[in-house]
């Protein structure tokens, strides 16, 4: 049997914050940076977004349908999209047309639901299906949470959901022995498949791709074939932010070349079939249960939610935040609820984060903040006039 390859990025684009002030507060609630977010985006669009999208188009077609790949776009990013870049929508649309392109369900907003408010994070995955199926007219039928974020109580919530397909973080420290490239089962609900990352083969592109100083350097199709040929098990997972080409790995080093000649290398190895998400659920059995009680991510070394939740700053705004869901769902306005959903982006709580260390410098890559203090305050300020508002309605 071929050893199954599983494609899977990452698209998503926050909702950045202006610089609110002390005094803002009670006075003015347009919370967003609008010319940052149109400029990053354009910028985005330019240099990942529709490049490859048009080299992933092109590898479809030349292959016969034999290259397959698959998407998860927070609705966060798709709104911006409709907003500042449609012809994105439209790149996106063509790949669905082609029948190789799988298009998972997610937090509507990229946010951290799932670990705070059962109902919220239900509403928001329907919301997020149901924006799928109206731009690309596709029902989802595969999960992944924000940043892989996963326990056994988050699947058994997502199999209730009805999805029996989820991705998460191959996470060495509840792996133990085990290896990511087989399928494993939810230790709640065994009819849940999870597929797993293969975070060091994945972060080999993600990550390594440019460092001169990597040993590996450079990275070649035919030498991460080897690699490929060389990983134990039926699948390798291979997750990504699928802005690292072009915007994290710049086009210069060659990582669009690198990912033109993959697909022909591996197909022409013979020994590799790309697969879906799904595809790879209903050709694989589970070789075991997984135990996971406490979260995980794809985040950071700790591949924890120290990230977003580390601290005494990330956790009051978010526990703030939370609190509110009660007396949002008496009011049900939907101009709050669709401020509620941005101020959840995950982003927000990354830009508090205090990691130092190891992580630092990924850390310090995606924040627009001087400090962490400085986000937080920010965020604050925001998240004081939406209470405001909020309490003016009950």
């Amino acid at each position: 049997m071929k050893k199954k390859v599983c494609l899977y990025f990452q698209v998503h684009q926050p909702a950045r914050l202006r610089l609110y002030r002390f005094f803002d507060i009670g006075k003015d609630s347009h919370y967003y940076d609008d010319f940052a977010n149109r400029t990053i985006l354009k910028r985005v669009v330019q240099k990942c977004y529709l490049p490859m999208n048009e080299l992933l188009l092109e590898a479809i077609g030349k292959h016969n349908g034999d290259f397959k790949v698959s998407f998860s776009i927070s609705g966060s990013a798709l709104e911006q999209f409709e907003r500042y870049a449609p012809e994105v929508i439209d790149s996106f649309k063509r790949l669905a047309e082609t029948g190789c392109v799988e298009f998972l369900s997610e937090t509507y907003y990229h946010s951290l639901a799932s670990l705070s408010s059962p109902a919220e994070f239900k509403h928001q995955v329907e919301k997020h299906k149901a924006k799928i199926k109206e731009l690309f007219d596709v029902d989802t039928t595969a999960f992944r949470n924000t940043e892989l974020i996963y326990s056994d109580s988050i699947g058994s919530a997502v199999y209730d959901m009805g999805f029996k397909t989820m991705l998460t973080e191959g996470a060495r420290h509840i792996m133990g022995w085990r290896s990511p490239n087989y399928v494993y089962s939810n230790d709640m609900q065994p009819d849940l498949k999870l597929l797993l990352r293969n975070y060091s083969l994945s972060d080999d592109i993600a990550f390594r791709f440019s460092n001169r100083a990597w040993e590996e350097y450079p990275l070649t199709a035919e030498k991460y074939c080897s690699w490929l040929n060389a990983a134990e098990g039926d699948i390798v997972n291979l997750f990504m932010d699928y802005e690292t080409f072009g915007e994290h790995q710049d086009a210069f080093c060659g990582i669009f070349d690198f990912m033109k000649a993959l697909p022909d290398v591996l197909l022409g190895n013979g020994n590799f079939e790309f697969v879906t998400p799904s595809q790879a659920s209903s050709e694989l059995e589970p070789v075991g249960d997984l135990s996971v009680p406490e979260a995980i991510s794809w985040a950071d070394e700790e591949r924890d939610v120290t990230a977003w939740l580390g601290n005494s700053l990330q956790k009051d705004a978010f526990n703030k935040l939370y609190h509110l869901t009660e007396k949002l769902s008496i009011i049900d306005d939907p101009v709050l609820w669709s401020d509620f959903g941005h101020l959840q982006e995950s982003d927000h709580l990354y830009y508090m984060c205090t990691k130092f260390f190891s992580d630092g410098e990924i850390h310090k890559r995606f924040n627009p903040y001087d400090t962490p203090y400085e986000a937080f305050i920010n965020y604050m300020n925001v998240l004081s006039d939406f209470i405001i508002r909020v309490n003016e309605r009950c």
